[in-house]
């Protein structure tokens, strides 16, 4: 997949993601859970520079506040640079200038996106001249929404998520997405949902061993219609991000209340994504959320995976 070779800097984006829906198998041995989810890409996007240079870096600019963030090798971007230069036997490094626009810790994978813009760029960059199913397996080992950040569209993940099969999906939806002013912690929030199921275990059908995804949500994305899609959102980590976070219950019925089809919290929280019949509903919607100062942005779905851009 090798474009540059010598080139000075390659330019790669990949999009964030929404589950719009997430169901989460009993909890295993090993303390993992299988899901069953339907991935929908959508038009919020990282976008990953290299340069070359001697050792592995990375820098982050963008409106996103990245003050948090890692920037030594526990870096997921870092850690997939360096995997392409183990699988391929490169011998330099790489600089990473990383432009922000998903949250972080927000639910939407914008770290999965990093990563797999990364393996993009360095393979181009370096001249590896790795193959999409090469690039793809070293993107399941780098967690399980990177495969879908790099082959982005419409998806059914199942297994930790990183199992993917396209799902077909007709038109675009319209989504309007509510930024939290925090992160939330994946790990903390399927904790959340075990202990939220040992709560209420005599109210609730216990946990399957092997989710699925509802055929009513496949049937809507083939038939491209939000309403039906709304209908048919879900997602088992809600629960528990609301518990954990219960400010964000508000701004779902803030929402809901002013013309969303409907809202979900995407992936783990905290981002809220609304779904809305068509654009100009997506525009009065986000009027509304930011006169309560909620920070919004607007995004449509689904879009492409991880490419290369040339400036």
């Amino acid at each position: 997949m090798s474009i540059a070779g010598a080139s000075q800097v390659v330019h790669a984006r990949a999009p964030g993601k929404i589950n719009v829906f997430l169901k989460v198998g009993k909890v295993m041995e090993d303390g993992y859970h299988d899901v069953a989810t339907a991935y929908q890409s959508v038009s919020l996007y990282e976008d990953v520079r290299a340069y070359p240079a001697d050792d592995f870096s990375v820098e982050f600019t963008g409106p996103i506040d990245t003050s948090g963030l890692a920037t030594d090798g526990s870096n997921l971007a870092i850690k997939a640079a360096r995997l392409l230069a183990r699988k391929t036997g490169f011998r330099g490094g790489v600089h990473l200038e990383i432009e922000k626009h998903v949250p972080i810790a927000g639910g939407m994978g914008g770290g999965s996106a990093d990563a797999a813009a990364t393996l993009l760029a360095c393979d181009a960059l370096w001249g590896t001249e790795a193959t999409k199913e090469e690039l793809l397996a070293l993107a399941a080992r780098l967690g399980a929404d990177v495969p879908f950040a790099f082959t982005g569209g419409t998806a059914i993940g199942t297994g930790r998520g990183d199992q993917l099969s396209p799902a077909l999906a007709k038109g675009h939806f319209q989504w309007v997405l509510a930024l939290a002013e925090f992160g939330m912690s994946t790990p903390g929030v399927y904790s959340e949902l075990d202990r939220h199921r040992d709560r209420h275990a005599q109210d609730i059908f216990p946990a399957e061993h092997q989710p699925t995804v509802d055929p009513n949500v496949l049937q809507a994305l083939r038939a491209g219609d939000p309403r039906m899609l709304a209908e048919s959102l879900h997602n088992d980590l809600q629960a528990p991000a609301l518990h954990l976070a219960p400010g964000l219950g508000k701004v779902l019925e803030l929402g809901e209340a002013n013309g969303a089809l409907a809202g979900i919290i995407s992936g783990s929280g905290p981002t809220v994504a609304f779904l809305v019949a068509d654009s100009d509903s997506a525009l009065e919607l986000q009027v509304a959320l930011s006169a309560s100062r909620l920070n919004v942005v607007r995004a449509t779905g689904p879009v492409h995976g991880a490419r290369l851009v040339h400036d």
